[in-house]
């Protein structure tokens, strides 16, 4: 073998180990990120059977914490001014609105967000708001802890309103001035108020890192095959027809 073909077999060599090493590094990160959604998943639900909580473990309560999700039970008002109705939410396969308000607690007067339910938007007339029933005075209110509604992508900037496509919490703190909690609560319970609360369940998403793991260990597979017939194979039957 000459100089020159030995120099670049063990490029090619070290090119090889370097990508089954990254690709297998990667896999197993995958396996490993899908092992924590699990215990993650497994902490959410065991939460979820506890019994309803009070108001102490909102104020106690980060919304990265596998506490969220834990059932609780609040009383307190509905500031109704400050409703806002998130669109292009869906429920049962159908698009409408997440109806947001704030609920002033008893105990601390402190507010927490309350995703209180989906209604069907009017698309003959977009702008029309749906009547939604707000109690007035002191409610109690079950519900889930969360975290603040997701956001979606949105083409311009938010123009406030009632209608909105997200809500940011620190903004819609600063806007309505209410001491409002960094955790939020997802109302639950049968439809009432004029609004439906089949809310999706909780996944931890696993199967997509045991996806990706088997993706990028594929991918290792192959780079050792290739390097295996273009290194000794291929150059073997190459000598043999000459």
């Amino acid at each position: 073998m000459s100089r020159q073909a030995s120099a670049r077999f063990w490029l090619v060599t070290l090119a090889a180990a370097a990508g089954i090493a990254l690709t297998l590094a990667l896999g197993i990160w995958q396996l490993g990120r899908a092992r924590e959604k699990l215990a993650s998943q497994e902490a959410i639900e065991r939460h979820g059977t506890l019994p309803p909580a009070g108001e102490q473990v909102l104020l106690d309560a980060e919304p990265s914490q596998d506490s969220r999700f834990r059932p609780v039970l609040l009383r307190g008002s509905w500031v109704a001014r400050h409703t806002v109705f998130l669109d292009n939410r869906q429920m049962n396969g159908k698009p409408g609105f997440y109806v947001v308000t704030p609920l002033r607690l008893e105990g601390s007067g402190r507010a927490v967000l309350v995703e209180r339910g989906w209604v069907q938007r009017n698309f003959e007339d977009r702008a029309r708001l749906p009547p939604i029933a707000t109690p007035p005075g002191v409610i109690e209110l079950r519900g889930r802890m969360a975290s603040p509604p997701a956001k979606l992508y949105e083409f311009a900037a938010n123009p406030g309103g009632p209608i909105r496509q997200n809500l940011d919490l620190a903004q819609w703190r600063a806007e309505t001035g209410l001491p409002l909690l960094e955790i939020a609560v997802r109302q639950t319970g049968a439809p009432s108020d004029g609004l439906l609360r089949d809310w999706p369940e909780a996944a931890s998403g696993a199967q997509k890192n045991y996806g990706y793991a088997v993706q990028w260990w594929a991918l290792s597979g192959l780079i050792a095959v290739l390097y295996v017939w273009f290194q000794f194979i291929a150059p073997r039957r190459k000598a043999l027809r000459a």
